[in-house]
């Protein structure tokens, strides 16, 4: 089990928690926690995968120089690929951006 840090400027704000994927073979999770107060977004990465921080890296710097929002990410890997790591961030980014949010079943 690795543990990374990355951290990036970020513009825009988030208004509520946000919870995509899950922590199975070959996906993984992604929280994203409102924090306002920093101009920043600050990811906590927790994989299964030692070893790969440089590929981490490359994903994670392109995702977000296209934005992000002033949140602390949590990111939860079982294996997945870059590809899945984009989708999933994707997502995320695509539900934050969803406003009004969408509806919950009860």
């Amino acid at each position: 089990m690795q543990e990374l840090t990355f951290v990036y400027d970020a513009d825009d704000i988030l208004d509520r928690p946000i919870h995509v994927g899950v922590v199975a073979s070959g996906d993984l999770e992604i929280v994203m926690l409102p924090d306002p107060g920093r101009p920043t977004a600050t990811i906590a990465l927790r994989t299964s995968v030692d070893g790969h921080g440089a590929r981490w890296q490359r994903v994670l710097d392109r995702f977000f120089e296209h934005g992000a929002f002033r949140a602390r990410y949590e990111i939860n890997d079982s294996g997945a690929t870059p590809g899945m790591v984009s989708l999933r961030l994707g997502q995320a980014r695509e539900l934050a951006a969803t406003n009004p949010p969408p509806a919950v079943a009860p």
